[in-house]
């Protein structure tokens, strides 16, 4: 049995434990799942059985559409393309972001470090939200059924040490925080960012409150792995800078405050200009020491003030400092630096609605990283935020993130092709070449910006039917495992093994005189 559906049969018998749950109705679930004819299958059956044990919430559950096709990865080579082969590749996915998490599960199961996700709250959501992202009609009961296998999916993908954001307004913020706790599980909760999207003062005098926030979900897949190791935290309520060109990337000068030495003494810090610092710090001396012999210690105003370089991509774990939850636009961007980021690509046209900004997303992938190679997946992709975010903080940095983006081509008035083909797949064509697939270069953008480099596959996904037969046009013929991470298969018996195990509702199976 496969891992998911054992997940899934873990939290019914779970549900029993908890007595929300009868257990003759858990094992007739448990039979359906372990009978469903297909991955689809058993998460909706799990799906029916679901109950919001600490919440009591329930909502009218619509299941995903039922389908006999395998659904595969397919390379788009005119969008895909290569600035230096001894970078990454990065990844865009042209599809349903369910049937790509689906794919996704191949190759990275377990091997994602940080997922964010800015979902469409539709016509629930109030004011202004009321038309983001895709203008769509979504319920609450749409939009919490949409979420759920896409969630179950995710959390299959997260690595032991990843973290997964969630942007939401404050209509659905409550009812989706319930989904993330049955999936999650509320013991992993990390907290809720607040995050100031308007700079602007509300002046709506119709109103009794003005909205001027947006709210990001955060958890993680095994909290009690940070509890041990810790993550990427970092204090980001100032801005951060290079004015040094330090290779370590972005610094501010920030003070130690509050702390003792192990010895719970202060201890006397003397600085280049013979200033006494005996105010209590926080670290231990030793730690200090060790910072100041890496240069990583500055006395800044000609040797007159606090000691501290603080670094972007260091220090939570020597400091034991975390963020805090609310995050101003100073620093983390708006909804119009968002605005202008995107317009400047595509010379004042503004063709997708309320993006967020560059600045957020970074703070929020820095957040989240324990490592310097960290692979970052965002399957509401919209306009391609998240892999600027990524290409910038690596720039910043000197990282080396990959990102995995999914965005359905859903075709609008501004959008006539999509906006996988008309906004996603040309913004990162954009800033990582500096030039777009025309060969042109008459964007904004790079008239004050070097582009990113970097390489870039394109994958749409196909379908094929798991009863084709027609030679050339069978599972086996038209899948390419090198999308997957495989190296070309030997034999046809190799290749007919790999996808029989890992496409879900392939069935065929060798017949012994073809061994």
């Amino acid at each position: 049995m496969d891992s998911t559906r054992q997940s899934l049969i873990d939290e019914i018998k779970k549900r029993v434990q908890d007595r929300i749950l009868e257990q003759t109705n858990a094992e007739l679930l448990i039979k359906l799942i372990t009978n469903a004819d297909s991955l689809d299958e058993a998460i909706n059956i799990a799906a029916l059985g679901t109950t919001y044990k600490r919440t009591g919430l329930h909502f009218d559950k619509r299941l995903e559409k039922m389908s006999d096709e395998i659904r595969y990865f397919k390379k788009n080579e005119k969008l895909s393309f290569r600035t230096d082969d001894k970078k990454p590749v990065n990844k865009l996915i042209i599809g349903d972001n369910y049937q790509a998490l689906q794919n996704l599960l191949i190759q990275y199961k377990s091997k994602i470090d940080i997922i964010y996700i800015d979902p469409p709250y539709g016509k629930d959501s109030m004011g202004e939200f009321a038309k983001t992202n895709y203008n769509n009609a979504i319920t609450r009961d749409n939009l919490l059924s949409m979420l759920y296998p896409r969630l179950i999916l995710a959390r299959q993908l997260l690595s032991d040490e990843g973290v997964i954001f969630c942007s939401i307004d404050d209509k659905n913020q409550a009812y989706v925080k319930c989904l993330f706790d049955e999936i999650f599980g509320e013991e992993n909760f990390e907290g809720q960012i607040h995050w100031r999207r308007r700079n602007n003062q509300p002046n709506d005098k119709t109103k009794l409150l003005g909205i001027v926030a947006e709210h990001i979900l955060t958890y993680s897949k095994n909290k009690e792995f940070h509890k041990e190791f810790g993550i990427g935290k970092v204090d980001l309520t100032g801005k951060f800078s290079n004015p040094d060109n330090d290779p370590r990337g972005e610094w501010a000068s920030k003070p130690w405050k509050t702390g003792t030495n192990q010895t719970g003494t202060r201890y006397e810090i003397i600085s280049p200009s013979g200033k006494l610092f005996n105010e209590e710090w926080m670290g231990d001396k030793s730690t200090f020491e060790l910072l100041k012999n890496d240069n990583r210690i500055i006395f800044p105003k000609n040797g007159n003030g606090f000691p501290r370089k603080k670094y972007f991509k260091f220090e939570r774990a020597a400091e034991g400092q975390c963020a805090s939850n609310w995050w101003e636009c100073e620093g983390f961007g708006c909804n119009q630096d968002a605005t202008n980021e995107l317009k400047n690509l595509f010379n004042g046209d503004l063709l997708f609605e309320n993006p967020k900004p560059i600045s957020l997303v970074k703070a929020l992938i820095q957040l989240g990283s324990i490592k310097e190679n960290s692979i970052v997946l965002d399957f509401f992709a919209g306009s391609g935020t998240t892999g600027h975010a990524v290409l910038d903080l690596n720039k910043s940095d000197g990282g080396n993130r990959t990102f995995i983006l999914c965005q359905l081509n859903e075709k609008t008035d501004a959008n006539p092709n999509g906006i996988a083909y008309d906004v996603t797949s040309k913004r990162l064509k954009r800033i990582m070449t500096g030039e777009c697939y025309d060969g042109t270069k008459e964007f904004l953008w790079i008239q004050n910006n070097e582009p990113y480099g970097g390489n870039l596959d394109v994958y749409e996904i196909d379908s094929v039917s798991n009863f084709e037969s027609e030679k050339g046009k069978t599972p086996f013929d038209v899948i390419d495992e090198t999308l997957y991470g495989k190296e070309k298969f030997q034999t046809v018996k190799e290749k007919i093994e790999w996808v029989c195990q890992n496409f879900d509702k392939t069935q065929i199976k060798i017949p012994e005189e073809e061994k």
